[in-house]
């Protein structure tokens, strides 16, 4: 029981664990502390309150209590609510990483005069760990240089991205782009699940081996399923719900996907010579040069990704910590959206990112809770070193993304606000600086990239 103090509040706090990194919280605000907040809170609205025919501060209590009272018990309500979940978890030292929130779909109780106010809150908390020696971490650093083939590679992406659309009717091809209404009905339950006029869709390219995304599902055989369509047709698709999938009731279901083509659009490439002339440069030769210096730019960055990346399968082999029994929506909605902002920070295409994020559906739940832990980790990890994330870095980051995307920073920003995303994007930034102290204090060695995708393609195979 904490002590009363001027601001604090005499509680009786009790403690439940139903879950490992959950917090059952219930707590009990004396009857003599509800009745005293709301006198303090009406003799407030009485001094301030001018009511017809009365001067300020001079309404009888009775009529001002009967006017406000509804409002005065809500707001009482919400300010002893915020003040009784913190100072619960500041007297129990405990670390929440999610707000206060109610637990399941109880409600939230009435206040009363001259009753206790009783209610309940959940949390997660970081779990307690100990801290690997990081020195012991053995992590390649891939190296490659910048050929003229990457050149011309990325010189040909850049020419479909910046080429000219021009409406089509079929049949399609490779990369045809296309806009529809889609249908979605799942397994066991009874009418459509969801519906939406612009899906858009996109025939997958020949390395893609046929797999493509279509309402974030990754659709295997998706070419067979467009290719030689046209506008006017209408195709259906059947798929199973991951296992990990952030919507519960998708997880494991047979989900179909009636998709109807309302327009397409194919995409002529430009070339070399007319990107060279939109981008405002002198000459081909030096559009060659300055795509050269973004190739190294993306290696580099793409480097320290991998790094990264193999710390972060180290942590999951040498921390080990129990996790909730089942993902809730919450949690894997909370990873996908900070993958998803990660790999827009590094410069990836919307399109391309989408495509990512369909694959991580489709993984098992056991990838779905090493991406929980890894949450868990970084946020315990970044309380161990003292990171913090400036409002500097994070407008850095945010214009990066802007620029990426061929939009206004300050566009971006309202687009990240309006999703709720900040909270994700900050976890970006504040996990790299955590990896890079990591890496700092490991065991660096070279490798030849060849030779580094080999063993990731061999490790692909394996986790298969």
């Amino acid at each position: 029981m904490a002590t009363a103090t001027d601001n604090q509040l005499d509680l009786t706090i009790k403690i439940e664990d139903p879950a490992p990194c959950t917090k059952h919280i219930t707590v009990t605000v004396p009857a003599a502390q509800v009745d005293d907040r709301l006198e303090t809170a009406l003799n407030s609205i009485i001094a301030d309150s001018a009511f017809p025919g009365f001067r300020r501060g001079k309404a009888p209590r009775a009529l001002v209590e009967k006017r406000v009272g509804p409002a005065l018990l809500d707001e009482t309500r919400g300010q002893l609510i915020s003040a009784s979940c913190q100072q619960a978890l500041e007297a129990n030292k405990l670390r929440p990483i999610t707000d206060p929130r109610p637990v399941g779909n109880e409600p939230i109780p009435t206040l009363e005069r001259g009753k206790p106010f009783v209610f309940r809150f959940e949390v997660e908390i970081a779990p307690e760990f100990a801290s690997p020696d990081f020195a012991s971490f053995d992590v390649k650093k891939p190296t490659i240089e910048v050929t003229a083939e990457h050149i011309e590679g990325e010189i040909l992406r850049q020419s479909y991205r910046w080429g000219t659309p021009s409406r089509i009717d079929g049949p399609f091809e490779h990369l045809d782009r296309m806009l529809g209404k889609a249908t979605v009905t799942v397994d066991g339950r009874d009418g459509t699940y969801f519906e939406t006029d612009k899906a858009l869709c996109v025939v997958p390219a020949k390395e893609d081996e046929g797999k493509g995304q279509l309402l974030g599902v990754l659709i295997e055989g998706l070419d067979k399923v467009l290719l030689g369509k046209k506008v006017g047709d209408t195709v259906k698709v059947t798929t199973q719900g991951a296992d990990s999938h952030e919507r519960e009731e998708l997880r494991g279901k047979s989900i179909t996907i009636e998709y109807s083509i309302g327009e397409a659009e194919r995409i002529t490439p430009r070339s070399a010579k007319e990107l060279s002339e939109m981008f405002g440069v002198e000459s081909e030769e030096i559009f060659r040069e300055q795509v050269k210096d973004a190739l190294e730019q993306r290696r580099d960055g793409e480097q320290r990704n991998a790094m990264r990346e193999q710390v972060s399968k180290q942590l999951l082999a040498k921390i080990d910590f129990a996790l909730p029994g089942k993902l809730s929506e919450d949690q894997i909605t909370r990873t996908i959206e900070q993958q998803r902002m990660e790999m827009l920070s590094r410069g990836m295409e919307p399109e391309a990112v989408e495509r990512r994020l369909a694959e991580l559906r489709s993984k098992s739940e056991k990838s779905s809770r090493d991406r929980l832990k890894l949450f868990f980790v970084m946020a315990r990890l970044a309380e161990q070193f003292g990171v913090q994330v400036t409002e500097q870095e994070l407008n850095g980051r945010i214009s990066f993304m802007a620029a990426q995307q061929n939009v206004r920073p300050e566009q971006m920003r309202k687009q990240i606000e309006q999703a709720g995303r900040m909270g994700e994007v900050i976890s970006v930034i504040r996990d790299a600086k955590v990896y890079d102290r990591i890496i700092a204090q490991a065991k660096i060695s070279d490798i030849d990239a060849t030779e580094w995708n080999k063993m990731v393609e061999a490790e692909a195979k394996a986790d298969a």
